[in-house]
C-alpha cells in the first residue's frame, strides 16, 4: 500500500509541476483535520441534527434560536486553526501554481493559512444581515453576543432575524462568487479536489466543468466519492499528511528544473 501511495503522489506531483493555472476545490473534509466536524459521513452532524431545523432558511425564519444554538455548539467543540493541508495549498499559491481556491467551507481557514484568492461558495461568518430591515453588520459588531453565546439582535430594528452571511439550505449561492468559481474552473489546467464528497450541487458541478475543459484532475479525500471516475489521480488518506508531501516534491522539482 505505501508503494501504491508513493506512485500516486508521484503522479500528482508531475501534474502540478507542469501546471500554470491550478485550482483547488475544498470541502468539509479538509477542515475536519482542524477539529471541525463534517456534515455527512459516519459521524456527520446531520446524524445528530435535523438540517431543515438548524440549517435551512425556512427553519431560520421560524426559529433563529435553533440555528444559533447549533452554531454555538460547534463553537464550543473547536477553536479551529489551519492544518498542514491549508498551509500546503497556500504554499502552492505562493509558488504561482495555484491561482484560486474554491471552498464549500465557511471557516475562513484558507485565508488564515495565507491563501489570497478564495471563492467562498457558501459564504462566511464575517458579515451578518438583518433579514427584517436589511441592516448589514461586521462580525465584530456582535462580538459581545457571540462571546456570551447569545443570539444577536438587530441594533437598528430589534429583530432576532440576524443571520450570518452563510448559505443555508433553500438559499441560492452568491451569484458573483459562483460565476467566478465557474470561470476559474474553466481556465484550470489542473484541478485538485480536497475533502469533498461532491454531492452538493451546484458546487459539485465544478470538477466536471474543469474536466470538460481539459484540466488534469487530482482527488485527495478520506473515502471514495461518486465522482472518482473523472479523476486522473485519486489518493485516499488525510490531506494534512498527503498535501505537504506533494508540495515538498513539487518544490524539489522546481529547484532543479
Amino acid at each position: 500500500m505505501p508503494e501504491e501511495l508513493n506512485e500516486k503522489i508521484k503522479l500528482a506531483v508531475e501534474i502540478l509541476a507542469k501546471a500554470k493555472n491550478a485550482v483547488v476545490f475544498t470541502g468539509a473534509g479538509i477542515s475536519a483535520e482542524s477539529g471541525i466536524p463534517t456534515f455527512r459521513g459516519e459521524d456527520g452532524l446531520w446524524k445528530k441534527y435535523d438540517p431543515e431545523e438548524v440549517a435551512s432558511i425556512h427553519g431560520f425564519r421560524r426559529n433563529p434560536r435553533a440555528f444559533w444554538e447549533f452554531s454555538f455548539e460547534l463553537m464550543k467543540k473547536t477553536s479551529a486553526e489551519p492544518n498542514p493541508a491549508h498551509y500546503a495549498i497556500a504554499e502552492l499559491e505562493k509558488m504561482g501554481i495555484v491561482k484560486a481556491v474554491i471552498t464549500q467551507n465557511i471557516d475562513m481557514l484558507h485565508q488564515k493559512a495565507g491563501s489570497k484568492k478564495v471563492y467562498e461558495l457558501h459564504g462566511s461568518t464575517e458579515k451578518l444581515d438583518c433579514l427584517d430591515c436589511g441592516k448589514e453588520y461586521d462580525r465584530e459588531d456582535f462580538i459581545d453576543f457571540l462571546q456570551k453565546m447569545e443570539p444577536p439582535q438587530c441594533k437598528f430594528c430589534g429583530s432576532m432575524l440576524v443571520k450570518p452571511r452563510v448559505v443555508l439550505f433553500g438559499e441560492p449561492l452568491p451569484t458573483k462568487v459562483l460565476y467566478g468559481a465557474i470561470e476559474e474552473s474553466r481556465r484550470a489546467d489542473a484541478f485538485i479536489v480536497v475533502g469533498s464528497s461532491l454531492v452538493v450541487y451546484p458546487a459539485a458541478e465544478l470538477p466536471y466543468i474543469a474536466k470538460s475543459n481539459g484540466a488534469k484532475m487530482i482527488m485527495v479525500n478520506y473515502e471514495p466519492t461518486v465522482a472518482d471516475h473523472i479523476f486522473d489521480v485519486v489518493i485516499y488518506g488525510k490531506a494534512g499528511q498527503i498535501l505537504p508531501r506533494i508540495v515538498e516534491e513539487v518544490k524539489r522539482i522546481k529547484r532543479f528544473s
